[in-house]
C-alpha cells in the first residue's frame, strides 16, 4: 500500500476481507435467499453497515464534511484549468507528471486528511459486505469447486497492451493502452500516437503497419478495468473461497476491436480455448462451464458454431455436448444493443448527450463526436453489437413490442426520429431496418465492408435457413440466424439485470458544424417531450446499457419456444434480477443491476457458483419484467 493511501485511510479499517469484524453471515445468512434454491435469490441481506452508515447520517454534520467536498472540487477544477492549459501551451503536463503526491499530503491540513479518512470510512461501509462472503457461505453448505470455469469477459473490458517495437511504439512498450492509467496518460499527452495505436487498419480489420497491440493475457486482464474500479475481481474473489485457482479455471481474454472472423485470423482465439478445453476435460474427466458477460455471449455462440464446423474447429456435432456442462449467459446482448448502433453513426450515447454544456465543450475539444465515430467504426468487434432482428424485433413506425402505455402517441419503434424534415438526411423518421440502412449509406466503403463481411443482422424464418446458414461465419453470433449446438446434455443459465432505464430511442438532427465530416446527430434540445425523451435520448427497458428484449427474448422465448434455434432441447433458465442500488454506493452495493456493476452482485455471485459448483439444476426460474409478454408480441414464429 502506498504512503499516501496509509495517511489518508484509517489503519483500523484495511482488513477487508474480515467484514469489518462481521460474521460472514451477515453477508450470506442461512437466512438468505442463498441458503435454498428455491426462492428468490434476491433478497436484500440486511447488512448492519448499512444501519450504522444510516445512523451516522443523521447525525448533525460539521463544518469538516463541506470541506473536504470543496478540496475535491478545487482539485477538480485544477486539474480541468490544467488540461485546457496545456491545450493552449501555457503549461506543460509533463512536468506535472513528477509531481510528489507524498509531499502534497505532507502540506495538506490535518483537518483536511481527517475528513478524507471519514468519507473514506462511511464509503466503505456501504459497500462493507464481504467480497468472500457468497463463497465463503456456500463452501459452509457444501458447494466446492467442480466444473472448471472457463470465463468469456465482454466488450473493452479486456486490457489491450502494446508489442510493437517501432519508434512510436517503443515508449508504450508493454504498457495497456486501454484499461490503465497508461492509456489516460498516452491519451492525454499524445492523442494522435494513441488514437493510431487503437485504431485498426481501415482496410484489412488488422493491426495498422508497424501498429502491435494485443490482449492481455490472465485473470489481470479483466479483474480491474482501471486501479480501483473492478469489474471480474469479487467474481474471482468468490471463486476464489471454493476452490478456484489457475488450475482449474481460466479467463479467456481477447482483443474486442477484431471482428469474430479475424480473432482466429490473427490471434487463433477460438484454436486456443479448444485446445484449453479438449486438455481439461481430457485430464480432469469433468466438463467446463463456460461463463460470458455481454458481448462475451455472442463470443461464445460463435465459437459454438465455429468449433463445430468441419471447416474450421472441426470438433463434430457432438464436441460441445462432450465438453461443456453449462453455460452462464450474464446480460448477454444476444440481439445486440441501441447504443451501439448510434455510437458509430455519430459518435454518441446517452453519456455523452446528457453532459451539460461546460463539459461538452470540453469533450469536444478533447476528442470530437467525429472522431469517436472514426474510432468506433475502425473496431469492427463493436459493430458486431449492431441491433439484430430488424423491425420484427424492434418494432415499425406504429409498434414496438415493448411499447409502454403511458407513451400512446409515440412508438419504440421509430428507433431515430426527426423534428426537423427540411433535407434528405432527415426526411423520416426510420424504424430499426431502416436506421442501419441510414447509417451504411452514410458510412465510408471500407465500413460498410468490414460490417457485411463480418456479421448479419436478419432472421432464419425456416429450419432449413438455419441450417444453411451452419456454413455461413457471419451468421454464427446472431442466434435469430442460427441454431444452438446439438448438445441436449447442455444447460444455459440466464442471468440478468432489469429496472435501470436504458437507451430505446432517439431523436436526431442535421448536423450544421462545418468541420464535421457527419450529417447528422443527437438533437439535444428535445427535452420533457411528450415521450420522456431527455437531451434527445428516449429511455426504456434494460440494465443501463443493453435492452431488456436483447438480454431477454432469446432465453424466454426463442430458445424455449422456437423449435428450430433449439432443436437439441436444451434447458433454458432464466433469473431475472432487479435493479435495487444501495442510494450510497457508487457502484452500487450488492443488489445493483447494471450491466457492469451486476458482477459484484452478490445473488450473483451465488447462482454463478452454484452452477460451477454443480447444483445448478435446483435453481428456479425468476421473472420481475414482462418480457414474456415483449417476447409473445416480436414477429417471428416457429414454422414447426
Amino acid at each position: 500500500m502506498s504512503n499516501i493511501r496509509r495517511r489518508a485511510v484509517n489503519p483500523a479499517h484495511q482488513d477487508d476481507n474480515n467484514n469489518n469484524g462481521l460474521p460472514v453471515q451477515d453477508a450470506a445468512s442461512p437466512d438468505s435467499p442463498a441458503n435454498t434454491a428455491q426462492v428468490d435469490t434476491d433478497e436484500k441481506p440486511s447488512l448492519s453497515p448499512l444501519v450504522r452508515l444510516k445512523r451516522y447520517l443523521a447525525k448533525p454534520r460539521g463544518k469538516r464534511r463541506h470541506s473536504f467536498v470543496f478540496m475535491l472540487g478545487g482539485l477538480f477544477g485544477i486539474f480541468v484549468a490544467v488540461f485546457f492549459a496545456n491545450q493552449n501551451e501555457v503549461i506543460s503536463l509533463d512536468a506535472l507528471m513528477d509531481l510528489n503526491l507524498d509531499s502534497l499530503i505532507d502540506v495538506m491540513p490535518q483537518g483536511i486528511l481527517r475528513d478524507a479518512k471519514e468519507f473514506t470510512q462511511h464509503e466503505r461501509d456501504t459497500v462493507s459486505y464481504d467480497s468472500f462472503s457468497v463463497g465463503l457461505y456456500l463452501q459452509s453448505q457444501g458447494i466446492h469447486a467442480k466444473h472448471p470455469v472457463v470465463m468469456i469477459p465482454g466488450v473493452i473490458s479486456t486490457g489491450l497492451e502494446s508489442w510493437g517495437t517501432d519508434n512510436d511504439s517503443r515508449q508504450y512498450f508493454r504498457k495497456r493502452l486501454w484499461g490503465s492509467w497508461s492509456m489516460m496518460r498516452a491519451l492525454v499527452m499524445d492523442k494522435a500516437s494513441w488514437k493510431n495505436h487503437i485504431m485498426l487498419d481501415k482496410e484489412t480489420g488488422l493491426d495498422p503497419p508497424g501498429i502491435k497491440l494485443r490482449a492481455a493475457q490472465g485473470f489481470d486482464a479483466t479483474d480491474f478495468f482501471i486501479t480501483g474500479y473492478w469489474i471480474w475481481n469479487k467474481i474471482l474473489e468468490n471463486m476464489a473461497t471454493i476452490g478456484y485457482d489457475p488450475t482449474n479455471a481460466f479467463s479467456a481474454a481477447y482483443d474486442w476491436r477484431l471482428s469474430y472472423i479475424n480473432l482466429e485470423t490473427r490471434d487463433q482465439y477460438f484454436s486456443r480455448i479448444k485446445s484449453y478445453i479438449e486438455t481439461t476435460v481430457g485430464v480432469g474427466g469433468v466438463k467446463i462451464t463456460l461463463v460470458s458477460h455481454s458481448m462475451g455471449s455472442q463470443v461464445v455462440m460463435h465459437f459454438f458454431k465455429w468449433v463445430e464446423s468441419e471447416e474450421h474447429g472441426n470438433g463434430g456435432k457432438d464436441w460441445v455436448n462432450r465438453h461443456i456442462d453449462s453455460w452462464v449467459n450474464i446480460s448477454g446482448c444476444m440481439l445486440g444493443a441501441v447504443k451501439g448502433l448510434t455510437a458509430v453513426l455519430s459518435g454518441e450515447m446517452r453519456d455523452t448527450a446528457q453532459l451539460n454544456s461546460f463539459a461538452v465543450y470540453g469533450l469536444e475539444r478533447f476528442l470530437s463526436k467525429d472522431e469517436r465515430a472514426d474510432i468506433f467504426r475502425a473496431m469492427p468487434g463493436i459493430s458486431s453489437m449492431l441491433p439484430k432482428g430488424g423491425d420484427a424485433v424492434w418494432g415499425n413506425a406504429t409498434w414496438a413490442p415493448d411499447d409502454q402505455p403511458d407513451k400512446k402517441n409515440f412508438t419504440y419503434g421509430n428507433f431515430i426520429n426527426f423534428r426537423e424534415v427540411n433535407s434528405s438526411w432527415t426526411s423520416q423518421n426510420l424504424t430499426m431496418e431502416a436506421s442501419l440502412a441510414y447509417l451504411f449509406n452514410q458510412s465510408e466503403d471500407w465500413y460498410r465492408h468490414q460490417v457485411e463481411t463480418s456479421y448479419s443482422q436478419g432472421i432464419a424464418h425456416t429450419r432449413a435457413e438455419v441450417e444453411a446458414n451452419e456454413k455461413d461465419p457471419r451468421k454464427w453470433l446472431n442466434p435469430l440466424e442460427t441454431r444452438l449446438p446439438l448438445a441436449p446434455d447442455l444447460k444455459i443459465y440466464c442471468f440478468y439485470g432489469v429496472g435501470k432505464p436504458t437507451e430505446r430511442a432517439y431523436f436526431y438532427q442535421e448536423e450544421h458544424d462545418p468541420l464535421t465530416r457527419l450529417n447528422v446527430s443527437i438533437d439535444t434540445t428535445v427535452t420533457e417531450h411528450p415521450d420522456g425523451a431527455d437531451h434527445g435520448v428516449v429511455m426504456g427497458e434494460g440494465d443501463g446499457t443493453v435492452n431488456l428484449l436483447s438480454m431477454g427474448y432469446m432465453c424466454s422465448h426463442g430458445w424455449k419456444n422456437i423449435k428450430r434455434y433449439n432443436p437439441a432441447g436444451i434447458n433454458i433458465t432464466v433469473h431475472e434480477m432487479p435493479h435495487e442500488p444501495d442510494s450510497f454506493s457508487p457502484r452500487g452495493g450488492p443488489n445493483t443491476a447494471d450491466h457492469v456493476d451486476i458482477l459484484g452482485r452478490a445473488s450473483l455471485n451465488d447462482l454463478l457458483l452454484r452452477v460451477a459448483g454443480g447444483k445448478g439444476h435446483l435453481i428456479e426460474e425468476n421473472y420481475v419484467s414482462r418480457i414474456r409478454e415483449y417476447a409473445q408480441k416480436v414477429k417471428i414464429v416457429d414454422d414447426e
